[in-house]
């Protein structure tokens, strides 16, 4: 019984290395699609708010 376990203990731990092993992907993807979104409503709200308002003087 103790052998059983400690195998798929072994095999759940190589599962794990292998995926820590790619490393974070999807992070930096998740990453650069949010960045890429508040930058494009930062981009809308200057063109469509301030300058249709016209120069400040």
């Amino acid at each position: 019984m103790l052998d059983d376990s400690m195998l798929k203990k072994n095999d759940e731990d190589e599962r794990v290395e292998r995926i820590v092993a790619e490393g974070p992907g999807g992070t930096f993807a998740v990453a650069g699609v949010a960045t890429a979104i508040v930058v494009a409503i930062y981009f809308a709200f200057y063109f469509w708010a301030y300058l249709p308002r016209g120069v400040m003087q």
